[in-house]
């Protein structure tokens, strides 16, 4: 019988929280079913961050582009992110590495026994992540009215007049595509960790690298 090989990536949203309990129950788990754990993954961080601004979970994106990994396991759906968008693009890659996500709280396997596509789990897993997503809209609902409300009040916003980019100010934006570039991170995994497009990222990389400061 082929041996899986688990990693499992744990999150809470605050300093005060724990993971811990996420953490004992996924290893209860593979211990059961005999997965071997190959690697564990946690961090604390909001579930709302973009994947470029969560460590572990970029760690994570970039080990199975060069381990073996079966299964990769969570304890429910939010703690691999928040965003709907970030979510179903994070199974699709799996799915393309024959990579299975188990989400605990649900009993939820996003690849069947044979390797294909468990379509209920996808169907489920969509729902799910619009509803994880929608108190973060609501939010950014209410951040975009009070926006407009200084806007129509006289405050102003924007660039000054004249303002031009420095290289300082493509270090601060681009901050962690020059991480991950520094590290050694292949243009196409960054681009699926910060959301940036391959021709942005050379463009940044040439930028500070023309000043001799990457």
């Amino acid at each position: 019988m082929k041996e899986v090989k688990a990693v499992i990536y744990a999150r809470v949203s605050t300093q005060g929280q724990d993971y811990e309990r996420q953490l004992a129950e996924l290893t209860h788990y593979a211990d059961r079913m005999a997965y071997k754990v190959v690697k564990t993954f946690s961090e604390k961080i909001s579930g709302a961050k973009k994947i470029a601004e969560r460590e572990a979970l970029s760690e994570l994106l970039n080990y199975i582009e060069t381990n073996q990994v079966d299964k990769v396991m969570i304890y429910e759906c939010s703690r691999l992110s928040r965003r709907a968008t970030d979510f179903l693009s994070i199974i699709e890659t799996f799915n393309e590495k024959k990579i299975s996500l188990y989400i605990h709280q649900n009993g939820l396997e996003t690849l069947q026994p044979d390797g294909s596509v468990n379509p209920i789990a996808t169907l489920v897993l969509g729902i799910l992540a619009q509803f994880n997503s929608m108190e973060r809209n609501l939010i950014r609902s209410r951040m975009e009215s009070g926006y407009n409300n200084f806007r129509n009040n006289g405050g102003k916003v924007g660039r000054k007049e004249g303002f031009s980019k420095s290289v300082e100010s493509y270090k601060v934006e681009y901050a962690e595509e020059l991480r991950l570039l520094r590290k050694g991170y292949s243009l196409r995994n960054i681009r699926k960790i910060t959301g940036s497009s391959i021709t942005t990222i050379r463009k940044v990389a040439a930028i500070v690298n023309s000043k001799g400061i990457a």
